[in-house]
């Protein structure tokens, strides 16, 4: 073989390795830097706390709409080659996606893969009354308004309720709700819990507790509710309206008085509120009012079934949240004199 062939060959197989190095050289940089996508967090920030995952959306479609959100730069491949690795590719599912600080491409696609949508709260306060409930949930965060337009009772049709009042049918509790959900399936949820609550406690009452249904005990939790936030005074003030009403006396309760003015309420009561008629108005008007005035929690619900014993009969505040209370006219009278009008002895 000439020299000039030899050298030829030579040439040849340098040029052959020179490439095959420059092949493994691009396929090592590539996969380390396949590796460093996988483990680098995405570019989240305040602006971008979620993405929206529609119907049919292909894993293009996601990539596409992470760029356009300047949440990643890298391009559709590496994401697929990553899908693939994970065995999620075609598995994706449609809906809302937190983006979290700290979470990586890897994260993403799992949770998209296992359908941990993105979440919200509403809470359903103790005490509020079905119009605070229809405010608050106006405002809620991606919920869908389908009773927005509703009267209280077509919305009650709405939730399987026909004929119900509204007012204390719905469980102070926190609800989850997913992008697409309604304001009615959140009402639909706190009511049904509601009810499955009540009869449960219902069948667990004080026999001898002066309620003809769990409605009535609904009625007075939400009295109760209203009167006290403090958890040691809930069964002795139940006691104290269970004792009124044993002994046919008015429950003379201003948290009655105040839901029946209204609107009109301005944030305090005056002497001829107290005789102005209403059918809330427990200074005119004997028994329990005709519904709930708030939302009872469980705890005043079973204050109102288990109210404690005693002899007391009237109650004042302390102006402190806390209440004196009295078995006599007389004794309450100097309590009155003593918190409310400041003439302690």
């Amino acid at each position: 073989m000439s020299r000039d062939k030899m050298q030829g060959r030579v040439r040849w197989r340098a040029l052959i390795v020179l490439v095959l190095l420059a092949v493994a050289g691009t396929l090592i940089y590539g996969w380390q830097d396949f590796q460093r996508f996988t483990r680098t967090p995405l570019a989240v920030t305040a602006q971008t706390p979620s993405i929206d995952v529609g119907r049919g959306s292909s894993l293009r479609d996601v990539v596409g709409q992470l760029r356009e959100e300047h949440v990643t730069t890298v391009g559709p491949l590496y994401w697929r080659v990553l899908a693939e690795q994970l065995r999620v590719a075609g598995r994706l599912h449609a809906g809302e996606y937190a983006l979290t600080v700290g979470m990586t491409p890897r994260d993403l696609l799992l949770n998209m893969a296992a359908g941990r949508v993105l979440q919200r709260n509403f809470t359903i306060v103790d005490g509020w009354n079905f119009r605070d409930l229809r405010q608050a949930l106006a405002k809620a965060d991606r919920l869908r308004q389908d009773g927005a337009g509703l009267d209280d009772a077509a919305l009650m049709a709405k939730i399987g309720a026909a004929g119900e009042m509204p007012e204390g049918r719905f469980l102070p509790e926190t609800y989850a709700y997913v992008k697409g959900d309604s304001d009615l399936d959140v009402l639909r949820r706190a009511h049904t819990a509601m009810t499955k609550m009540l009869d449960t406690l219902w069948a667990q009452r004080d026999q001898d507790v002066p309620l003809a249904t769990p409605y009535d005990a609904l009625i007075l939790a939400s009295i109760v509710e209203k009167e006290t936030a403090r958890a040691d005074e809930r069964p002795r003030i139940a006691g104290v309206f269970v004792r009124r009403l044993q002994n046919h006396m008015l429950l003379q309760t201003d948290p009655t008085v105040i839901y029946g003015m209204g609107e009109s309420y301005t944030g305090s009561i005056h002497k001829v509120d107290l005789t102005t008629d209403t059918p809330y108005n427990t200074y005119t008007r004997p028994g329990l009012p005709p519904t709930p005035i708030a939302m009872a929690g469980k705890p005043a619900i079973e204050a109102a079934l288990h109210p404690a014993d005693g002899t007391e009969l009237y109650f004042v505040s302390r102006g402190d949240g806390s209440h004196a209370f009295s078995s006599t006219l007389d004794e309450h009278n100097r309590n009155v004199a003593c918190y409310q009008l400041k003439r302690c002895p």
